[in-house]
């Protein structure tokens, strides 16, 4: 059980990274790209050509971060100066990267598992430290030796990325530029009419929102070993599970507490799912089925919670203005119950 959590968290850290990219797409710019399933297997197929040709494992990274955001420029283009309805448009570039990426690789899969990646670095590096040992040596003393995991350094690494970018993208998000994003996200007409190239805008941050999820990409396939290109197949579901179940979890009254919100919520997500798996009659096989399930829950619950807390609030209304009229006993509090039971 505590191994499988563990590597969930692991999991969920490298994937905040895709949600924090869904997060700009869906929530700032308020744009349903659906190009993220197909960018998140160019990320991981750019990089995982460029390591197997022998090019350093961290250059590899960052190609494809700058590969990501062309997919997601691409995107933006197509929908402002091709007039292409947004939806059509992610439709349209996630499509057509299917083939590109299958291009990029050669074939439909490449492995990494003789290779030498960002994740086997971290944990060589990682090993030198000798954290580990130490902090194996305690866990054992205090008779928990079943809670050491094979290393440490993925999940702290990962997790010290995932806020790095999120300090990023909190302090980008404060920039005139970044405020001129929100603003087109929230209202485009107002914002044009302060002359401001809101094309321009919504193609550079699709741009990033794209280059964080091929980032996060990238992560991922040197983390599972091998670039697949079917590994991308509902991830914006997964984005957005991790968006929607962050929110309702943590709230997202301000651009830092969003962020913060999404991470987190990528961890959850992947718990959950990981927890899920462990059900005698599920299989690896449903884990669509299991993610649509969460979204549905993350949606419908906290809407639930809501009208039930909204006609409770009404009852207390009805039965205030019943006990006022009972004491007064006048028409002034006769009309205010009548208000009230309308309202029911």
């Amino acid at each position: 059980m505590y191994t499988a959590v563990f590597g969930a968290v692991e999991a969920g850290a490298i994937y905040a990274l895709m949600a924090l990219g869904v997060y700009l797409s869906f929530r700032v710019l308020d744009f349903p790209d659906l190009t993220v399933d197909g960018s998140f297997v160019t990320g991981g197929a750019v990089a995982a050509l460029l390591i197997v040709g022998g090019t350093d494992p961290l250059l590899a990274t960052v190609a494809a971060f700058f590969a990501g955001f062309l997919a997601g420029c691409v995107t933006g283009i197509l929908h402002t100066k091709g007039k292409i309805n947004a939806l059509l448009a992610g439709i349209l570039m996630m499509t057509a990267l299917y083939s590109i990426n299958l291009r990029i690789m050669g074939r439909s899969n490449l492995s990494l598992l003789s290779e030498e990646t960002l994740i086997t670095k971290i944990v060589d590096f990682w090993k030198g430290l000798k954290i580990d040992d130490a902090v194996g040596s305690f866990l054992t003393s205090v008779g928990l030796a079943e809670f050491i995991p094979r290393t440490w350094g993925i999940l702290i690494i990962m997790l010290i990325l995932a806020f790095v970018m999120k300090a990023v993208i909190d302090y980008f998000l404060k920039t005139d530029i970044g405020l001129a994003i929100r603003a087109t996200g929230d209202n485009e007409i107002m914002i044009k009419s302060f002359s401001a190239n809101t094309d321009l805008l919504k193609i550079f941050g699709l741009g990033l929102s794209n280059a964080l999820v091929a980032l996060s990409g990238a992560l991922v396939a040197q983390y599972q070993g091998f670039s697949d290109v079917g590994m991308g197949i509902g991830m914006i579901v997964i984005g957005l599970a991790s968006v929607i179940i962050g929110e309702t979890l943590f709230g997202a009254k301000t651009v830092m507490r969003a962020t913060l919100a999404v991470i987190l919520g990528a961890i959850v997500y992947r718990i959950i799912y990981s927890l899920a798996l462990r059900v005698d009659f599920l299989e690896s096989g449903d884990m669509k089925l299991i993610t649509a399930f969460i979204v549905i829950c993350a949606l419908v619950i906290p809407k639930i919670v809501e009208l039930v807390n909204e006609k409770k609030k009404r009852r207390r209304r009805m039965l205030e203005s019943q006990r006022l009229m009972e004491a007064k006993g006048n028409k002034k509090s006769g009309e205010s119950l009548a208000a009230v039971k309308s309202d029911l």
